[in-house]
């Protein structure tokens, strides 16, 4: 019979302890079958608060990540990586990068899988505990030009502060205003060594004049990137086009099977 008490059970709300509040009767009486001491009991309940507690936060960071649902690790085709690439990832998947507060660059022709690549990334960390956002370069950009218009600059950019890693998405994949890019590049400079960036490009830093407007404010920026970095680059062709191909190669082939096939 499970035993239960008010003080108690108003003892474990006060202490945010739902798992145990749940599951104290339960595992009194599965310790009393198996003569458990009372220190072993209390092994038993603590480490399903635990379990659960790890559990809830990973539910949290990934939901606050923003990141899309399908770009996960499973979804992604690593041998479609080069072999260099291949080891380079596999290291990054161990998340000391983001302790030691260093940026992941990843550049490649449009559907090459460079988001995907970072996404499936950001999902690992999420998952090591760490607080991730992810954001478009466009969308990042528009919400902090109206933060610095209605004078709320500061407080914007603490907010992203308290994210371990922020990925910014297809960096120079629509060209912006000058005043757009003071601000993006406000963000980069408060990110400096404060943590980590995981950026995509479609555009070599060669052609990054183009996105800073100045060639000052490009090496400025091109600078604090660089410092403590791992850059990915993805010289592959589009997946988007290879799947497209393929799937069009396949209803090719059946309808040619079905016209072969003899009339019954």
């Amino acid at each position: 019979m499970k035993t239960t008490t008010p003080e108690l059970v108003q003892y474990l709300t006060e202490l945010h302890l739902p798992t145990v509040k749940g599951c104290f009767g339960e595992e009194a009486d599965s310790a009393r079958r198996a003569s458990l001491s009372y220190e072993q009991y209390l092994h038993q309940v603590m480490e399903r608060e635990l379990e659960d507690r790890h559990q809830r936060r990973k539910e949290r960071l990934l939901h606050e990540s923003h990141l899309p649902l399908e770009k996960t690790l499973s979804a992604f085709d690593r041998t479609r990586l080069p072999q260099k690439v291949n080891t380079q990832y596999g290291v990054l998947l161990e998340g000391d990068f983001v302790t030691r507060r260093e940026n992941v660059l990843a550049f490649g022709n449009p559907g090459s899988g460079k988001t995907h690549l970072l996404c499936a990334l950001a999902y690992e960390l999420t998952s090591q505990g760490h607080r991730v956002l992810f954001t478009t370069a466009t969308v990042l950009v528009q919400e902090l030009l109206r933060a610095k218009q209605e004078f709320r600059l500061v407080r914007a950019l603490k907010r992203l502060v308290k994210y371990d890693v922020v990925l910014l998405d297809d960096l120079g994949y629509v060209q912006h205003t000058r005043e757009e890019m003071e601000v993006l590049f406000t963000f980069l400079a408060e990110r400096y060594e404060r943590g980590t960036v995981m950026l995509t490009s479609n555009l070599p830093f060669s052609k990054w004049e183009a996105i800073f407007k100045d060639p000052m404010t490009t090496a400025a920026a091109i600078d604090r990137l660089v410092h403590h970095s791992i850059i990915i680059e993805l010289n592959l062709p589009s997946y988007r086009l290879e799947h497209s191909r393929k799937a069009k190669d396949e209803t090719r082939t059946t309808k040619e099977r079905r016209k072969l096939k003899p009339p019954p």
